[in-house]
């Protein structure tokens, strides 16, 4: 009975997505939205990159909310998980270890965890002329601090550093777009500094500026995001 249930409820599903995959056809042009984009960017903002000029200038502002969103997780997150819960501790009263991480997890982290950071360097940085940007940087770095985490498990992030940095990061993305209403020509113009020459890794403006700050931010929100998991 049960599974005539699931296939029942199944076939709507089934209909919707093969209707989807008759009916799709591959779009020969980009849209009017998209074709301006993609001419008006490196026009204007001097970024090879349509994708990153858009999220760092012309909606920039719902960038930066989407970085407080990310706070208000982590705030949130430390709130529920939040370090006065009671420590678990082993039979003769000393703070329970959890264990040690294999030689191999130690081992790999080692080489990996250097390598992780220059690339999540490398995609912050290039964010404005190649494939990347400050919220993916972020993220890789994020993902070598769980495997810091993993390899080093009765090891804590200093979430004071954590939380200062991220608060740093956050002031200078805002002043940056409070300059930009005064030099330039709205808030988080990216046009506050020089555009340099297009292509080259001095240009865009204010972009490489903020997509560091924002690669900054959004480790250090997931960082302590995953740091709290753990206590």
């Amino acid at each position: 009975m049960q599974r005539t249930f699931i296939a029942v409820a199944l076939v709507p599903f089934a209909l919707v997505f093969a209707s989807l995959a008759v009916t799709y056809s591959e779009q020969q042009a980009l849209r009017s939205l998209a074709e301006s984009y993609v001419r008006l960017v490196p026009q204007e903002l001097g970024a090879p990159n349509v994708i990153t000029g858009i999220l760092l200038t012309y909606r920039a502002f719902d960038t930066l909310g989407e970085v407080a969103v990310l706070f208000m997780v982590a705030a949130g997150v430390g709130l529920i998980l939040n370090s006065s819960a009671p420590e678990s501790r082993s039979l003769d009263g000393q703070p329970e270890s959890q264990g040690k991480a294999s030689e191999i997890v130690q081992s790999a982290t080692q080489i990996l965890f250097p390598l992780i950071s220059i690339f999540a360097a490398y995609i912050i940085m290039n964010g404005h002329i190649s494939a990347g940007g400050g919220f993916q940087g972020g993220a890789v770095i994020a993902s070598g601090v769980l495997l810091l985490l993993l390899a080093n498990r009765d090891q804590h992030l200093s979430r004071q550093f954590l939380s200062v940095t991220e608060a740093a990061a956050g002031v200078l993305f805002v002043l940056v777009g409070v300059a930009g209403l005064i030099f330039a020509g709205g808030f988080l113009d990216n046009r506050v500094l020089p555009l340099g020459e297009f292509g080259g890794f001095f240009s865009a403006g204010a972009i490489p500026l903020l997509s560091v700050l924002l690669g900054i931010k959004v480790g250090c929100e997931l960082s302590v995001i995953l740091d709290r998991f753990r206590t």
